[in-house]
């Protein structure tokens, strides 16, 4: 129930769910969050969440990474390695920046673009960097995290060179 639950957040000052109740509702640990039977999990607050130690008991079929950081080398290993995908914190929670960008340009330029047009280019631009991703990495065999690393490598090499910076 999202009403009551906003209701709840609403009328406490810290804006938790702490000491919400309803019918149907089961008060669990962040650890056994990480390990639930989901299909897709989104660690969205701290660093270092999913690692070694949990990896393996992650049920999810797919984490995206609102957070920065919020799985470890090791269990990015572990998770590609049972065939867990992973979409990367650089690509799946890059909306501030290029809403950041957004306000940039804005500036820059004396625009001013409304909610909703803001939100149909940063849809756009999303949608479009992660089919990039997505493609780039299939094509190369390789996990979303590295070939989002791969991908942007290659575009600043590319840029590099068209500008005569290097050879």
């Amino acid at each position: 129930d999202i009403a009551s639950i906003n209701q709840h957040v609403a009328a406490h000052p810290r804006r938790l769910l702490e000491g919400y109740e309803a019918p149907g509702v089961e008060k669990i640990t962040n650890d056994e969050l990480l390990v639930s039977d989901v299909d897709v999990l989104i660690p969205a607050a701290l660093e270092h969440q999913i690692r070694a130690d949990n990896a393996p008991y992650v049920q999810a079929k797919m984490i995206v990474e609102g957070a920065n950081g919020p799985t470890t080398r090791e269990a990015d290993e572990i998770l590609g390695d049972r065939g867990i995908v992973v979409v990367p914190d650089i690509l799946a929670n890059a909306g501030g920046v290029v809403v950041s960008y957004f306000e940039w340009v804005q500036d820059l330029q004396c625009f001013f673009w409304d909610e909703k047009e803001v939100n149909r280019n940063l849809r756009r631009i999303m949608v479009r960097s992660f089919k990039e991703v997505w493609d780039f990495s299939r094509e190369r065999e390789v996990s979303l995290r590295l070939g989002a690393y791969m991908l942007a490598v290659d575009r600043v090499a590319g840029a590099v060179q068209s500008r005569g910076i290097f050879p």
